[in-house]
């Protein structure tokens, strides 16, 4: 009910004309990759190429759905790794739970640091729908990134479950750990947010409130001017953020 995943990839950067590199990272003891994905180079005189954007998508279908995101974050100027989680995409079959996303992104992390040697200080995290949760809650686990960007967040995730017809039939409450507790999440959060929202909810609210550190909220429109929009607020954002 709350992860809809698809295992066909069928578009890549390329469809957008971006250059890119299909990257495999976090293997196994048997030397299997779990995890699979494309990183797309800032262009070599770009403004803020020394900044990277670790990109989390949302709980359905799979990097396919990445690319205009990943279009928007090229023409800024910085470099971006967008990755499937595992379950989702070429990635390596596992059921999808709130544990297993949190543990890939770490995998992203340490891919990011470890065999692309960048620091953690020059590193956004750039989620969307539950993928803005679980960016949320990694900013507030690694409180030296440089900022996060969360887009349309889902205040309470699992109502989609607990208000099913369904649940009743079996203890869901206690069988369903996956929580990505939006409000625990902010309160967590000390380095730059952007928030992009389309109609701030009262528990959405509650948590943008929370978060103590520089915060910018973006309303926007949903409509045919939503992805001009949204790259103009997000090259400001970066510009100051670079100037941090």
């Amino acid at each position: 009910m709350l992860y809809h995943p698809n295992a066909h990839v069928a578009l890549t950067p390329a469809s957008a004309g971006l250059a890119f590199d299909p990257v495999a990272f976090a293997v196994t003891d048997e030397g299997e990759p779990r995890l699979r994905g494309w990183w797309i180079p800032a262009a070599p005189d770009a403004r803020l190429r020394r900044l990277s954007v670790l990109y989390l998508h949302d709980q359905a279908g799979n990097l396919d759905d990445t690319t205009q995101a990943l279009e928007r974050l090229h023409a800024i100027g910085v470099n971006a790794l967008a990755f499937d989680y595992r379950g989702y995409g070429q990635s390596q079959f596992v059921r999808p739970s709130e544990f297993h996303w949190r543990q890939d992104t770490e995998w992203a992390l340490d891919y990011l640091t470890e065999t692309r040697h960048l620091a953690l200080n020059t590193i956004v995290l750039d989620g969307k729908g539950l993928g803005a949760n679980l960016a949320l809650a990694a900013a507030a686990a690694h409180p030296a990134l440089a900022g996060v960007i969360v887009e349309s967040p889902i205040p309470s995730p699992t109502d989609v479950i607990f208000h099913d017809p369904r649940a009743g039939l079996v203890p869901a409450r206690f069988l369903v750990r996956d929580r990505y507790d939006l409000d625990r999440a902010a309160a967590g959060v000390r380095i730059p947010v952007l928030w992009f929202v389309q109609t701030m909810q009262g528990q959405e609210s509650r948590a943008y409130a929370r978060i103590v550190g520089p915060k910018m909220m973006v309303s926007f429109d949903p409509g045919a001017n939503a992805n001009q929009m949204m790259a103009g607020a997000e090259s400001r954002w970066f510009d100051d953020l670079s100037h941090h």
